[in-house]
């Protein structure tokens, strides 16, 4: 009789785990409570479905998804992306105000 094979936790092994997880499942996977899964899905794109009363999560997309930069991240990314932003911008101001950027006031 064949056992089926699972990890130290006791759990399924990963090539054993179901392509689509239902909630629980993908907290486990996610190693998050429930509740976090299903705020993470409505507000940050963690991709899952809600099929009637119930969440659908694809393993893989998960999986990606955690390979995904951080809305945070992303911004992070840009910073210092332009690093002569900010003089362009106080020339611009000083130009629009009729002004140079050297000129003392007195």
């Amino acid at each position: 009789m064949s056992q089926a094979s699972t990890t130290p936790s006791g759990g399924p092994s990963p090539s054993e785990t179901p392509e689509v997880l239902t909630l629980s499942e993908a907290a486990d996977y996610l190693r998050v409570t429930e509740s976090e899964v299903i705020e993470l899905t409505v507000k940050q794109s963690l991709p899952g479905r809600k099929i009637g009363e119930q969440w659908r999560f694809l393993r893989s997309g998960l999986a990606d998804w955690l390979l995904e930069p951080s809305p945070s991240q992303r911004l992070l990314r840009h910073a210092g992306a332009l690093p002569d932003a900010p003089d362009a911008m106080l020339k611009q101001i000083y130009k629009d105000r009729g002004r140079s950027m050297t000129e003392d006031e007195s």
